[in-house]
C-alpha cells in the first residue's frame, strides 16, 4: 500500500507504519462502501456488472452498515497516530463521504479528492514519534494527484453519469477536455515532486520529469481518437511516476 510505504520512507517503524496502513485501509473501505450504497440505484440503472449491489447480489443496506462500521473503526485506528494526525486523516475521510453524498453533483467535485489525497502525507508526518508538518510541496503534490485521480476515475463513466443526473466538474467539462486534462494534472504533480524539495534538481529528478513528460505527450498525441484509452493510461503511468518520486524523497517529506 502506498501510504504504508510512504510512512516507512518518512521514518515510521514497523508498528507505526502498520497502524497508519490499517487506519487508511479502514477509511478507504468506508468511503468505497459509502459510494456503493449511495449509488446503488444509479448503478442498477446503468447496468454496472462490477458492483454486487447493482446486480442484486448484495443489499444496499448491508453495504451501508459495512461503510458505517469501517468509519467507526477508522477513528480509534487513526488516533493511534496521535490527535493531530487523526484529525488530518479523518478530515480526508470526511471529504470522501462528502463527495459521495453531495459534492460529486457539484462544481466542487474535485475538492474532496484534493483534500483526501493531501491529507495523507499530513497524517503520515504528524504521526511520527516527533510530529512535524510535511513540506508544502508534498501536500501540493498530493492535492494534484487527487484532482488527477478524480478526472481519471470519472472519465470512463461520464455518459452514464450525465444520464443519471451527476453533473460534477468533469461531467460538465466533457470527455474530450477531461481526457487531455488528466495527464496534464498528473504531470503537474510530477513537476511539484521534482522542483519542490530544497536544493538543485538532481539527475534522478530530471529523468523522472523527462519520463513523465514523454508519457504524457504520447498519451495526448493527436493520433488518439475521441474514445482512445491512451490518455487514461498515460495519466495512470504519470501518477505512478509521481508516487515513485514521493517515495524516493524519503525523509525530505518534512
Amino acid at each position: 500500500m502506498f501510504v504504508t510505504a510512504l510512512a516507512v520512507a518518512a521514518g515510521h517503524g514497523p508498528a507505526g507504519a502498520a497502524a497508519v496502513g490499517a487506519a487508511v485501509l479502514a477509511g478507504q473501505l468506508s468511503v468505497g462502501w459509502c459510494n456503493d450504497a449511495a449509488d446503488a440505484r444509479r448503478d442498477t440503472v446503468c447496468g454496472r456488472t462490477d458492483k454486487p449491489v447493482a446486480e442484486g447480489r448484495l443489499p444496499a443496506r448491508a453495504v451501508a452498515v459495512a461503510a458505517w462500521t469501517a468509519l467507526v473503526l477508522c477513528v480509534p485506528l487513526s488516533l493511534l497516530a496521535g490527535p493531530g494526525a487523526a484529525a488530518a486523516h479523518l478530515t480526508g475521510v470526511a471529504a470522501g463521504w462528502g463527495y459521495n453524498l453531495r459534492l460529486k453533483h457539484t462544481l466542487l467535485s474535485p475538492l474532496p479528492y484534493a483534500v483526501g489525497f493531501a491529507s495523507l502525507p499530513v497524517f503520515v508526518t504528524l504521526g511520527l514519534p516527533q510530529p512535524v508538518r510535511p513540506a508544502w510541496w508534498v501536500v501540493a503534490a498530493g492535492a494534484l494527484l487527487g484532482v488527477g485521480a478524480h478526472l481519471v476515475n470519472v472519465l470512463p463513466d461520464i455518459e452514464d453519469d450525465l444520464a443519471t443526473g451527476v453533473r460534477g466538474l468533469p461531467q460538465r467539462l466533457g470527455r474530450t477536455v477531461c481526457r487531455w486534462l488528466a495527464p496534464l494534472v498528473m504531470l503537474a504533480a510530477v513537476g511539484v515532486v521534482v522542483a519542490g524539495p530544497p536544493g538543485p534538481v538532481g539527475t534522478g529528478g530530471l529523468w523522472l520529469a523527462g519520463a513523465a513528460g514523454a508519457v504524457a505527450a504520447a498519451g495526448m498525441a493527436r493520433a488518439a481518437g475521441p474514445r482512445s484509452r491512451r490518455p487514461f493510461r498515460a495519466a495512470m503511468v504519470v501518477a505512478g511516476l509521481a508516487v515513485a518520486g514521493l517515495l524516493g524523497s524519503g525523509t525530505r517529506l518534512v
